[in-house]
């Protein structure tokens, strides 16, 4: 055996007519060019997010000593409600429909609207409005993602070293509900991917609202039952949520066989 002979026995390599095999990784020889390359990969363990449970148990931790230290949390809540009560439902459906858009979450918004101005404004009204305040933030981050502040985010991409896919017609589509029906998607993320991606505005408006206003009904309605004490009005909220999260699944798993159909 020669010494470049124990060197490739040392790296693994086998030599097979003028083609080299690499740990999975095959190049074939002739005029010094590739002919064939071939790397075995082993899909990454998926992590759990070690981070985020640490946060959460340290805030239940922390909200279990003040309960036990003679906290008063429902006093708590109902002074946070007069505080956003004092603020009037316009500021309030006006904050709903701006903040979303710079990346605040809308799930504080679900569950205070009712709480704060269900007596005052009746919770059908509460509910209209919440949706309606949502659908100005759709309509206002899709305009500027699509167009307004499309040149300033591609850049922003392309210096994080992302670029946006050219899709055909009907993937936008699937973009759009499959993003839509997403656990965990942040809102303002949503939006402005959707924009980015050039989904047409009708298609973009008529899932958008399917998906957002069911969820928000459902979330404002559990929310002002869940403060009141409200049963009936919580199973039935509860009850409309979970259809919703039943058809985001269904959704979620057609889609999927769909595009491993595609492929």
């Amino acid at each position: 055996m020669t010494a470049g002979g124990g060197a490739a026995g040392k790296r693994g390599d086998v030599a097979s007519g003028g083609a080299v095999t690499r740990r999975g990784l095959t190049v074939g020889g002739g005029r010094g060019q590739a002919r064939a390359m071939s790397i075995e990969a082993t899909a990454p363990k998926r992590k759990l997010p070690w981070l985020k449970i640490a946060v959460v148990l340290v805030v239940l931790a922390v909200g279990a000593v003040l309960v036990l230290r003679g906290l008063d949390v429902r006093a708590l809540i109902e002074k946070a409600m007069a505080l956003v009560r004092a603020q009037g439902p316009v500021m309030f459906f006006l904050a709903e429909a701006v903040l979303p858009g710079v990346g605040a979450p809308v799930m504080p918004f679900h569950f205070t609207a009712g709480p704060a101005f269900g007596e005052q404004l009746g919770m059908p009204l509460v509910v209209v409005l919440s949706c309606a305040a949502l659908t100005v933030n759709m309509l206002v981050t899709y305009w500027l993602a699509r167009w307004a502040l499309r040149p300033v985010l591609e850049r922003l991409l392309l210096r994080f070293g992302y670029k946006l896919p050219a899709l055909a017609a009907g993937d936008l589509t699937d973009l759009t509900i499959v993003l839509r029906v997403t656990p965990g998607s942040p809102f303002v993320v949503q939006n402005y991917l959707l924009g980015l991606a050039r989904v047409p505005f009708g298609r973009y408006v008529l899932v958008s609202c399917v998906v957002i206003w069911t969820y928000t009904a459902g979330f404002v309605l559990f929310g002002d039952a869940l403060l009141h004490g409200k049963g009936k009005m919580a199973m039935l909220a509860g009850s409309v949520l979970v259809l919703a999260i039943v058809a985001t699944h269904w959704a979620r798993k057609h889609f999927a066989k769909k595009k491993a159909a595609a492929s």
